[in-house]
């Protein structure tokens, strides 16, 4: 099937693609939406298709179908997961929240939907601060990714920040030896890291944001290099928009999640032959309340 029957399909089967930055080129190229998962979660409550097609990792899929409980989702392809989502558990919110009686559980938006039904805001990377800023309790239980809450934990002294300690395989293996070689074999490009890296690594970066976050800095930065701190998809991103720049990664730094989405899925999802993605009623009406709470925070 070549580009334009895949196109002429989706339109008759009235989809739309969203597509993360960390996929592979191939699918962001054909995607209607394409960014990060404050981006794609928003987006999807904005959309008139009545069938979803979510380029991206399970949690990504789930969130976008509490977000539309009466529009058919498709994840792409089924085995695609995020390890750091399976890091925390309900057990874990529920010890917490018999410790502290003024507590608010601010759920990582890279969570499972019963995570997140046990939390009183989801967040982004790129709203994470004010989702934090608008939450009137002393005590935070961050879950589940520890390397973001310790990241953003001294913008809040009032608060009481108590994170998990779950992580990003990817972002948390980039060592300060390796950040400390990268500057020294690039010189003149500045650091840009995403704030699931570790902290100890925060010394060495000139700018910390999401996803989204340094694709916009680096529009506004004279430089004409940079070290990325990031899974290696957003180069497809940022070639397209900066194509006199040149960027340079880590090693491994490659989602095997994401990886796993294929233009092919594509088109069985279209073609019929891939089953949509189902959230259990009880936990989807909780799930949502969460990440409403976290999109009137951004509004405000």
């Amino acid at each position: 099937m070549n580009l334009d029957e895949l196109m002429e399909l989706k339109r008759k089967k009235d989809a739309v693609i969203f597509a993360h930055y960390y996929v592979d080129k191939e699918v962001q190229a054909i995607a209607d939406y394409v960014g990060d998962s404050f981006f794609l979660a928003k987006k999807g409550t904005m959309v008139n298709e009545k069938n979803i097609i979510m380029a991206g990792v399970y949690f990504m899929g789930e969130t976008m179908k509490i977000l539309n409980p009466d529009k058919h989702v498709f994840l792409l392809e089924i085995e695609a997961d995020c390890p750091m989502a399976h890091m925390v558990t309900v057990e874990e919110i529920e010890n917490m929240r018999k410790l502290y009686d003024d507590l608010s559980v601010v759920c990582y938006v890279n969570s499972t939907a019963e995570i997140k039904a046990h939390s009183d805001y989801c967040c982004t990377s790129a709203n994470v601060k004010k989702v934090i800023s608008a939450i009137k309790e002393k005590n935070i239980f961050f879950v589940p990714d520890g390397n973001l809450g310790n990241n953003i934990k001294h913008l809040f002294p009032d608060k009481n920040i108590i994170c998990h300690t779950g992580h990003c395989p990817v972002h948390n293996h980039v060592s300060l030896e390796e950040v400390k070689q990268l500057k020294e074999a690039h010189p003149n490009a500045p650091v840009y890291a995403h704030p699931e890296c570790d902290p100890s690594i925060m010394g060495l970066v000139d700018v910390q944001g999401s996803t989204s976050g340094i694709i916009e800095e680096i529009g506004k930065s004279s430089s004409d290099e940079f070290i990325i701190l990031t899974e290696e998809g957003i180069l497809w991103e940022l070639e397209n928009r900066f194509s006199d720049k040149k960027f340079y990664f880590p090693e491994k730094m490659v989602c095997e999640g994401m990886k796993k989405v294929k233009i092919d899925d594509i088109i069985s999802i279209l073609k019929g032959e891939k089953e949509e993605i189902f959230v259990l009623d009880d936990v989807s009406i909780k799930a949502k309340r969460a990440l409403d709470n976290m999109l009137a925070a951004c509004n405000n």
